[in-house]
C-alpha cells in the first residue's frame, strides 16, 4: 500500500482549501496507480481523475456558494427586515414628536380659561349714598346737628301761632338748619294759605327739608278737619273691622294724595299698633287686635302712602296697643314678654318695614322684656338699636315720639333726652320741651366727644338718602 494521509478537516472549509485538498487526493491517488499500471492507463486515469475531482470541486463550491447565498438571502431579508422595522420606528418616533410639538404649539397658541376664584361681588355704585354724603359733607358742625331735630315752627320762630313763612322763618331756617318742621291744625287756615307756607319754607331752607303732619284718618287729620275740603279717610279701626286690606291701600293713596298735593311730604302714619280690645289707648287708631289683620292693613297702608311720593312713618314702636294710659300724660309700661311682642306687636311693624315705610316712631313706652332698665323705649339703646335695627332689620329713619310729652318731661331734662336719644341711636328728634337747650346740648356732646361727628353722619346719611330719593320738591 501506499503512503497514508491522515487529515483533520475543519468544520468549515473556504474554496480554496477544497481544492489544494482535491489536488492532494489526487496526487495520491496517481502515486498509487502509478505503482500498480503501465503509464498509459495512469495518465488515463489520472485524467480521469482529474475531471472527476474538479467535477466535485465545481460542485463542492456551487453547493458552497448556493448554500452562502442562501443564508446571505436570509440574513439579507432578515437584515431588510430589521432596516424596515428600524425605518418604521423612526416614523413612528418621528410622527409622536411632530405631534408633541404640535401640541406644544397648541398650548403656546391657546389661552386657557383661569378656574373662576370666588370672589367677593363688588358693591353697585352706591348713587344715593353718594348724593346724600354731597349734602351733608360739608355741613358745618351746627348745621349737622340741627339737621337731627324735626320742630314746629313756633320752636325756631318764637312766634306764639305761626300761619306763614316770611322773614322770621326765613331767619330762623338761617340760624338753625332744622330737618324737619312739623304742622298742627293750628298751622292751617285754608288751602292756599297752607299750600304758600310750605312752599316759601322749603324756598327759604338752605337744604331740603322734611315737612310733615300727622294725617292718620278719622280723628287724628290736621288736614281733612281742618277748612280744607279734601276726601276724608274713616277711622283705621272701621277699616280693620271690615277685613279688606285693599281699603287700607285706597285709604293710604287718599290721604298721601292731598298732602302731595299741598306740600307735605312726610306723614306720620300708619298706626302699627295692635289694639288690645276696647280698653285700649290708642281708641279707634289702629286697625284691631288680630295681629294677622293688622299687619296686611298696615303693609297696605304704607304701600298707598308711599306710592304718592309721600314718606310713611310706622308708630308707636315697640307697641302701644296694649296700654290703658297715654304716654302725653305720664310714664307708660308694655308688660308683654318678649315672645308676645315678637308673636304680635313685632308683625305689623315688620309688615310695615318690609313695604317700605321711610321712618318708624318709637315711643316713650318702657318695655321690661326688652330693656330691664326701664328706660322710655325712645331713649333705650337696646329697643332702638338692638331691636329695631338689629332683630327688625330697620334701615330707614328713626324719629322718637314729641320729647315734650310729660313720660319724658318728668324724668328727664331737654338736653338730657336729646342726647340719650341719639346715644340710644335715634336719627331725629321730635319736639323736645325745648328746641335751644336740646340742640346746645347735642352740640356741646359732639365738641366734648360725647357723641362722634361720624355718629352724626351716619343719622344724616339715612334723613338725607330719603331726602334724596324723589319725594322732595
Amino acid at each position: 500500500m501506499g503512503k497514508q494521509h491522515k487529515k483533520k478537516y475543519p468544520a468549515e472549509n473556504t474554496a480554496e482549501e477544497l481544492e489544494e485538498l482535491a489536488q492532494e487526493t489526487e496526487e495520491d491517488e496517481e502515486e498509487e496507480a502509478d505503482e500498480e499500471q503501465d503509464p498509459g492507463e495512469r495518465r488515463a486515469i489520472r485524467r480521469r481523475r482529474r475531471i472527476r475531482n474538479q467535477i466535485i470541486v465545481y460542485l463542492v463550491i456551487f453547493f458552497v456558494l448556493a448554500g452562502v447565498t442562501a443564508g446571505g438571502v436570509v440574513v439579507g431579508r432578515k437584515v431588510a427586515l430589521r432596516i424596515q422595522d428600524k425605518k418604521q420606528e423612526e416614523a413612528l418616533e418621528k410622527e409622536l414628536e411632530e405631534a408633541a410639538k404640535e401640541e406644544e404649539r397648541k398650548e403656546e397658541l391657546v389661552i386657557e380659561t383661569p378656574e373662576p376664584v370666588e370672589e367677593e361681588a363688588p358693591e353697585e355704585e352706591d348713587i344715593l349714598g353718594e348724593l346724600a354724603k354731597s349734602y351733608f359733607s360739608e355741613m358745618s358742625i351746627e348745621n349737622k346737628v340741627a339737621g337731627l331735630f324735626m320742630v314746629t315752627p313756633e320752636a325756631i320762630t318764637g312766634v306764639r301761632t305761626a300761619t306763614q313763612a316770611g322773614d322770621g322763618t326765613q331767619e330762623a331756617l338761617n340760624q338753625y338748619a332744622v330737618g324737619g318742621l312739623i304742622y298742627f291744625s293750628n298751622n292751617i287756615v285754608d288751602k292756599e294759605q297752607i299750600m304758600k307756607m310750605l312752599s316759601n319754607t322749603t324756598t327759604m331752607s338752605n337744604y331740603p327739608v322734611f315737612l310733615a303732619v300727622d294725617e292718620e284718618g278719622g280723628d287724628v287729620s290736621r288736614v281733612a278737619n281742618s277748612s280744607i275740603e279734601v276726601e276724608k279717610v274713616e277711622a283705621m279701626s272701621a277699616i280693620g273691622a271690615d277685613g279688606d286690606a285693599a281699603k287700607a291701600r285706597e285709604a293710604g293713596e287718599t290721604i298721601g294724595s292731598y298732602l302731595k298735593e299741598i306740600g307735605f311730604n312726610v306723614d306720620f302714619a300708619p298706626v302699627a299698633d295692635v289694639a288690645a280690645g276696647d280698653d285700649s289707648a290708642l281708641g279707634n287708631r289702629a286697625f284691631g287686635s288680630d295681629p294677622e289683620i293688622v299687619k296686611e292693613m298696615v303693609s297696605n297702608a304704607v304701600d298707598g302712602i308711599e306710592g304718592t311720593g309721600v314718606s310713611a312713618c310706622l308708630k308707636h314702636f315697640p307697641g302701644l296697643g296694649s296700654t290703658t294710659e297715654d304716654t302725653h300724660d305720664g310714664r307708660v309700661e308694655i308688660t308683654k314678654s318678649l315672645e308676645e311682642m315678637r308673636a304680635s306687636d313685632f308683625l305689623p311693624f315688620q309688615a310695615g318695614i318690609e313695604a317700605g315705610a321711610d321712618f318708624v316712631m318709637v315711643s316713650h313706652a318702657t318695655a321690661p322684656a326688652l330693656d330691664d332698665s326701664n328706660v322710655p323705649s325712645s331713649l333705650s339703646r337696646k329697643v332702638i338699636t338692638d331691636t329695631l335695627r338689629g332683630e327688625l332689620g330697620f334701615q330707614g329713619v328713626i324719629i322718637t315720639d314729641a320729647l315734650d310729652m310729660t313720660a319724658i318731661t318728668d324724668y328727664y331734662t331737654p338736653e338730657e333726652a336729646a342726647v340719650m336719644a341719639l346715644e340710644a341711636g335715634a336719627d331725629m328728634l321730635l319736639m323736645p320741651e325745648d328746641f335751644e337747650k336740646a340742640y346746645t346740648a347735642v352740640l356741646a356732646a359732639v365738641e366734648e366727644g360725647k357723641i362722634t361727628e361720624e355718629r352724626i353722619d351716619e343719622s344724616l346719611e339715612r334723613i338725607y338718602r330719603v331726602k334724596c330719593a324723589g319725594k322732595l320738591e
